[in-house]
């Protein structure tokens, strides 16, 4: 699990469209392509980017070994001046991206590379794997997390998800988008956050009664003293022998700094609100009640709504595996080609049937506008990076594809930033990626400029993703181009 070169993580196309570029000496131009995606995962009202530090480090250590050559060689399906080629291979453009923790919506550039047709298609694959797998499981966990309502999350997964990398980097993603800890002890090494976790039934099992089993584990973690009381009757027995080890605790002194008990079956909400009262009479009114047993955002809503007297949660593997939506469906589509004569990208347009499908040309950023007043987002505006906005100027915002739907800000009314920043330039690395504890921390704040009815699990209102005149204007005059060279 250490580092490892990652070269041959892609699919067999992306090499032996690579030796073709390579023997097309003319096609090897400077192109652009957009990592995005079309939809929300969990028809939810916007997605959580993340996976942009496992991707600058994919990039660094892009190389081709000896045996990775060797093993190309023996597919038959490449030429000795291509495989050639590779020893020396490196990624040598330039790649932008939007920070990790972020909030984003459908259609617009997470990533975008700019670079030789053959270097940014062979990053293609283990670019996409890894923002869809981080960005779907940071989304999952930001809407188990709005559940919770300000009560924690642990991330619990390990044992469920597909795979030590899912588990690890699942985690990583958990970790950015909200909860407290994880009970992966690797992720906590790897990216310094916090590791949590309680016992199993195993432990009280081995033990010749409940009692005694509490009692040796509240003599070893006193101040992580969070006791599982459902192996044999949660309420006669559990409850009952985790107050007689609480008492015994405060009787001898120590400090009850982190206590409380942990539910795992049963009906939580039930169980959570009598167990309460047991606690609250015994004098162990800030006692944790935390509970597991495959929890997800809907089912944490609902205990909510029951009023369980729970305020500390563990998911695993409904979050780890992002269970009920597997998938997060970004894309990566050429853009843009680079006219070597006049030194002008020449925009470049996927067509389809299904509107949502037909991509966005040219060299594009986003621009994020925000009310002045209430710091909430208005709408992200794709443009043109030749473009430039002023927020003392007034602003007219239109849906592209419904365009007499439009909005105009009065200027001073509102702000404006832009999401994408390079990460690499000329094949350097210009970005410093934070900390996993920071990132979690801007997560947040991003979190707070969406309107409250962004946020709700069902049936959120959608942000708007608008064009710019100049982008869609360009956009048109492609459809038009290839609609009349179709007839």
């Amino acid at each position: 699990m250490s580092r490892r070169n990652l070269t041959l993580l892609t699919d067999l196309y992306e090499l032996t469209m690579m030796q073709g570029y390579f023997k097309e000496k003319q096609a090897n131009e400077t192109v652009i392509f957009d990592a995005f995606y079309r939809s929300n995962p969990n028809n939810n009202g916007y997605s959580i980017c993340a996976g942009l530090q496992q991707v600058i480090e994919y990039i660094e250590n892009l190389h081709f070994e000896q045996e990775d050559i060797d093993y190309l060689r023996s597919t038959g399906l490449f030429e000795e001046d291509f495989l050639e080629y590779l020893r020396d291979f490196h990624f040598s453009g330039d790649i932008y991206g939007i920070p990790e923790g972020t909030v984003v919506f459908p259609r617009e550039p997470l990533v975008k590379v700019i670079a030789p047709i053959m270097e940014a298609q062979l990053v293609e694959t283990a670019l996409l794997n890894i923002i869809n797998h981080q960005s779907l499981i940071a989304t999952k966990t930001a809407r188990v997390v709005y559940a919770a309502q300000g009560d924690g999350i642990m991330e619990f997964g390990l044992r469920r998800a597909q795979g030590p990398d899912a588990g690890i980097y699942g985690a990583r993603a958990a970790m950015i988008a909200g909860c407290i800890g994880t009970s992966n002890v690797l992720a906590g090494q790897m990216f310094d956050v916090p590791v949590k976790g309680t016992h199993a039934h195993s432990w009280i099992m081995s033990f010749p009664d409940e009692l005694t089993a509490f009692r040796a584990y509240a003599r070893l973690y006193p101040t992580a003293c969070i006791l599982l009381v459902d192996t044999y009757d949660t309420l006669k027995s559990g409850v009952p022998n985790a107050i007689k080890v609480f008492t015994e605790m405060r009787e001898a002194k120590i400090p009850l700094t982190f206590y409380g008990i942990r539910l795992d079956s049963g009906d939580l909400a039930y169980l959570s609100k009598k167990a309460k009262k047991m606690l609250d009479e015994a004098g162990f009114p800030d006692a944790v009640i935390s509970a597991s047993n495959d929890l997800d955002e809907n089912l944490i809503s609902s205990l909510k709504l029951q009023g369980a007297a729970i305020n500390s949660w563990g998911v695993g593997t409904n979050l780890i595996t992002s269970k009920d939506c597997p998938s997060f469906g970004g894309v990566y589509k050429l853009a843009a080609i680079k006219d070597n004569a006049t030194g002008k990208f020449i925009p470049k347009i996927k067509l389809s049937e299904n509107a949502e499908k037909i991509t966005n040309p040219g060299n594009k950023t986003i621009q994020r506008i925000y009310n002045k007043e209430t710091g909430k987002i208005i709408a992200d505006l794709i443009c043109l990076v030749e473009e430039t906005y002023d927020s003392r100027d007034s602003l007219l915002l239109f849906d592209p594809v419904e365009t007499w739907k439009k909005t105009h800000l009065a200027p001073d009314s509102y702000t404006i930033r832009e999401l994408m920043v390079p990460i690499f330039l000329n094949g350097a690395c210009v970005y410093q990626s934070p900390k996993v504890m920071d990132i979690r921390d801007y997560c947040k704040q991003e979190l707070n400029t969406l309107w409250v009815e962004s946020l709700r699990l069902e049936y959120p209102h959608r942000t708007h993703v608008d064009l710019s005149l100049p982008l869609w204007n360009m956009k048109n005059e492609l459809l038009s181009q290839y609609h009349f060279e179709g007839q």
